[in-house]
């Protein structure tokens, strides 16, 4: 289990116009902290920062951003991708009494 932490429901948005397609687009960004591991097995003592974009609805509005507390990834976060490899889609639960 990789153990993430939201400090902030603070957003970062990000918009534009594509480059091949010409549409408009908005991605709102929010930041959090993973607690790796490294090849030992040890959980690292600073976890390290990564952003992660929230996820649109099926109505296409995009999701409220998560609150602080600590996290895991879901294991539907691990899917196999169009190219046939598998990637992750950072789907955060929350850990039951965080805050």
């Amino acid at each position: 289990m990789i153990k993430v932490r939201i400090l902030s429901d603070k957003l970062n948005v990000l918009k534009g116009t594509g480059k091949e397609s010409g549409k408009p687009y908005e991605m709102h960004i929010q930041t959090a902290y993973a607690y790796t591991v490294n090849d030992a097995g040890e959980v690292a003592e600073i976890p390290e920062k990564f952003e992660f974009v929230l996820p649109k609805d099926s109505d296409g509005f995009i999701s409220k951003p998560l609150p602080r507390g600590d996290y895991t990834i879901s294991a539907n976060a691990v899917y196999i991708d169009r190219n046939g490899r598998m990637s992750i889609n950072p789907r955060l639960v929350p850990v039951a009494g965080s805050k």
